[in-house]
C-alpha cells in the first residue's frame, strides 16, 4: 500500500470530526489510493454474482466514511480499518438485495474466495480456493466480533483490508507473531461457523 503522510492525514481526520465538511474532499487523494487496493483485493477473492465495481465500492465505502460517526478515527490505520469493514458490510448488503431477487427467480448469490486456503498452490491456481456466501462469512464475522474482538479485527485487515501480517502488526500495534496466532485461530473459528451455517 502506498504510505500517505500521516500527520497531514490526522489533520484531515481531525477537521472531519469537528464537522469541517471541506475536508472531506480533502482527504480523498491522499487515501484513494489504498481505498482501491482494498476494494481490487477484494473483487480478486470475488467468485462469482456481484455486479459492483472496485471504484464504486470505493466511492461507496468513502461516503459512508465522511458521515458524522460516534468516536474519532485514531489515525490513519483506524480509517483504514473502518473502510476495510465498511466496504465488507457494502458487499454483505449488496449480497442480501441480490438474495431477495433471487427469491423471485432473479440474481445468484455473491459467492467469496475464503480465508481458507494453503500454501503456494492456492496462489497459482485460484480454482484451488473454496468459496463461501457471503452472507455467511459476515454473519461469521458479526459472531466472531462478539467473542474475539481482537481476531474479528485481525480478519477485516488482513482479508478485507488485504494488509500483510506486517502491516496489520503495525496497525494493531501487535507483535507479528500474535497477529499470525490470532489470524490462524481466527480463520479456524470462523471454517466451522461457516460449514455449521451451510448444514442449517
Amino acid at each position: 500500500m502506498s504510505r500517505p503522510d500521516p500527520t497531514r492525514i490526522t489533520q484531515y481526520l481531525e477537521r472531519i470530526e469537528r464537522g469541517d465538511s471541506d475536508a472531506v474532499g480533502e482527504l480523498l487523494p491522499h487515501v484513494y489510493a489504498d481505498l482501491k487496493d482494498i476494494a481490487n483485493a477484494l473483487f480478486r477473492r470475488q467468485r462469482e454474482g456481484l455486479t459492483l465495481q472496485p471504484t464504486a465500492l470505493v466511492h461507496e465505502a468513502y461516503m459512508r466514511l465522511a458521515q458524522p460517526r460516534d468516536g474519532a478515527y485514531e489515525g490513519l490505520p483506524h480509517f483504514m480499518h473502518v473502510a476495510a469493514r465498511a466496504m465488507r458490510q457494502i458487499l454483505a448488503d449488496e449480497a442480501r438485495r441480490r438474495g431477495r431477487l433471487k427469491r423471485g427467480g432473479g440474481a445468484a448469490a455473491i459467492r467469496i474466495t475464503t480465508l481458507f486456503a494453503q500454501g503456494d498452490a492456492a496462489k497459482s491456481d485460484p480454482d484451488a480456493f473454496d468459496t463461501v456466501d457471503m452472507i455467511a462469512l459476515d454473519e461469521a464475522l458479526d459472531q466472531l466480533q462478539e467473542l474475539s474482538p481482537v481476531q474479528a479485527r485481525v480478519v477485516e485487515l488482513r482479508f478485507f483490508g488485504g494488509l500483510t501480517i506486517q502491516e496489520t502488526a503495525e496497525a494493531m500495534g501487535a507483535d507479528p507473531r500474535t497477529v499470525t496466532r490470532n489470524w490462524s485461530l481466527a480463520r479456524a473459528w470462523l471454517r466451522r461457523a461457516i460449514d455449521r451455517h451451510a448444514e442449517s
